[in-house]
């Protein structure tokens, strides 16, 4: 006899049980949070995390396309316009408050080969998964909002030298990320309810906890951007 669905309550549980491979408890975001990272290795972070925020938008057009629901498309539009418009100009002004030129910004040349793979799978899989599982894949945003205040907090106590208007895009995020995690989860609660959908988006959630990872042992390795 094949194992039972999980309650909705203990799906989803299970999600948020994931938090423990989420990208804070990296020993650099450890360190970057804490003050002790170098000018270029914020710039490497910034420089490297800009890859993956490119790439978003595509990740969000592979959902909408691979979707059959009209009102979950329409409402997936949103994050694919977020990061297609606003989102990206704000994150040229971080590079600018970091010390880090646009254009080395928008070449990519500071981008490292382990976050370009990490990234490019994620969006591979997004592109070839069935929607639910990389709508399951994007619940991070379930663990990053309290974080991403937390960053906004440290970095202004440890790193003075960073231009305040920065920090831009993290206040925009936060609100938007806090709406954007709950209705994903019911989300996936609502359509994944057989025990293979159910496993199905535990592995991607794990999955794109690893890809962060993955980038964070790149821009440690790295070592800084100059």
């Amino acid at each position: 006899m094949g194992q039972a669905a999980l309650t909705r309550d203990e799906f989803a549980a299970a999600l948020r049980g994931l938090s423990v491979r989420y990208w804070d408890r990296h020993p650099f975001h450890l360190r970057l949070h804490a003050g002790r990272c170098a000018p270029a290795e914020v710039r490497s972070w910034v420089a490297n995390r800009w890859y993956y925020q490119k790439v978003l938008a595509q990740k969000n057009a592979a959902i909408i396309a691979n979707c059959p629901i009209a009102s979950v498309r329409r409402r997936w539009l949103e994050r694919l316009t977020f990061f297609d418009g606003g989102a990206g100009d704000d994150w040229l002004v971080l590079a600018d408050a970091v010390g880090l030129a646009r254009e080395e910004l928008l070449d990519e040349r500071h981008v490292a080969r382990g976050t370009r793979f990490a990234v490019d799978g994620y969006l591979h899989f997004c592109l070839t998964r069935p929607w639910t599982e990389s709508a399951a894949a994007a619940l991070t945003e379930l663990f990053s909002p309290d974080f991403m205040a937390a960053r906004v907090l440290a970095w202004r106590a440890h790193y003075d030298w960073i231009k305040p208007d920065g920090y831009a895009y993290f206040e925009k995020r936060i609100p938007v990320v806090r709406d954007d995690a709950g209705y994903t989860l019911d989300l996936v609660l609502t359509h994944c309810v057989s025990p293979d959908q159910q496993r199905a988006a535990i592995t991607a959630l794990a999955f794109k906890c690893d890809v962060l990872g993955a980038m964070l042992d790149a821009v440690d390795y790295q070592g800084g951007v100059r």
